[in-house]
């Protein structure tokens, strides 16, 4: 019996077609390998990334309350257009956006600069920027509670500060020309921190040759700067650029506890506003349509970064 066994192991193992089957099945074994490593991450992902987008998508087509869950009434696009139709979030929209530029435009650039100022060898200024990267490791929470007492109109150091120098006091937050000004400055405060160590991290890892060419060439510190430092820092700025951008597009924690939106809808913006319909006025359907419009517009922001910095970004 033993000696049939291993007759046949010899017949096939000289079969050509099965060993070519045999091939096959290896080749297909190693093209599915690295679709299996991926697998767990990519049902966690789906299950927690594309099933939640899919799913807002498809309540925004619906008119419901959190109250009620078992009426749903179809509705497709009504809730967009009522939403566009709906001054305070024409001013809601516009608020993001000035907040979204502001914060990004101005920290980006004061980080760049304090980035020159601090990339320097000697011990204070790393002391500097331990100091300057602090607020970034601090609760967003503790912070607005923070900045609320120093903007406090009767007892905040801001005012005190005002007046020690002849200036009348200010209300921070209770005026609509300063509440958003108020915010900026602290979103700033919050971030410089982190943009500024990224952006020293980025010019140290420039080749010290290139500068040291620069010298010999007796370039201008202005030229070095436009035509050496940016253009090499460029991925890094890119970096930035994308990350801040989504970043303030989602604020909340500052708006929530400093202003809820006021005074008169002037500081509120996206991510509060479907906070506010979604939980304080139970409208799930406008929620979810707000939800998908600002998905949209990280999404055509993030591209259009993509679009303007593909052939500026200089990676070496």
């Amino acid at each position: 019996m033993r000696k049939a066994i291993v007759a046949d192991d010899i017949i096939h193992a000289g079969n050509p077609e099965r060993q070519r089957i045999t091939e096959c099945q290896l080749n297909v074994i190693e093209k599915l390998r690295p679709y299996l490593y991926i697998a767990p991450a990519m049902i966690f992902f789906s299950l927690f990334f594309f099933f939640p987008i899919a799913y807002v998508i498809y309540l925004s087509f619906f008119d419901w309350s959190l109250l009620n869950l078992d009426e749903m009434e179809f509705i497709g696009l009504e809730n967009f257009i009522a939403l566009f139709a709906e001054e305070d979030f024409r001013q809601v929209l516009g608020n993001t956006l000035l907040y979204t530029v502001s914060t990004v435009g101005l920290g980006i650039g004061l980080s760049f600069m304090l980035a020159l100022w601090l990339n320097r060898k000697a011990k204070v200024y790393g002391l500097i920027q331990a100091a300057v990267f602090s607020p970034h490791i601090v609760s967003l929470v503790s912070i607005a509670m923070l900045w609320m007492w120093l903007m406090d109109p009767q007892y905040g150091l801001l005012n005190a500060i005002l007046e020690w120098i002849g200036l009348p006091g200010y209300t921070w937050l209770a005026d609509t020309k300063s509440a958003m000004v108020s915010l900026i400055l602290v979103s700033i405060w919050k971030g410089v921190g982190y943009n500024t160590l990224v952006f020293i991290a980025g010019m140290q890892s420039i080749p010290r040759d290139i500068y040291e060419a620069a010298e010999l060439d007796r370039s201008p510190w202005w030229r070095t700067l436009t035509r050496l430092t940016i253009p090499m820092l460029s991925p890094t700025l890119f970096f930035l650029l994308v990350i801040n951008t989504v970043s303030s597009f989602q604020v909340f924690d500052t708006i929530y506890i400093m202003t809820q939106g006021g005074p008169v809808n002037s500081t509120n913006m996206l991510v509060f506003y479907i906070y506010e319909q979604g939980m304080d006025f139970y409208n799930g359907g406008v929620a979810s349509a707000a939800s998908v419009i600002l998905l949209v517009l990280v999404g055509l922001l993030t591209l259009l970064h993509f679009r303007l910095m593909e052939k500026r970004v200089h990676y070496r």
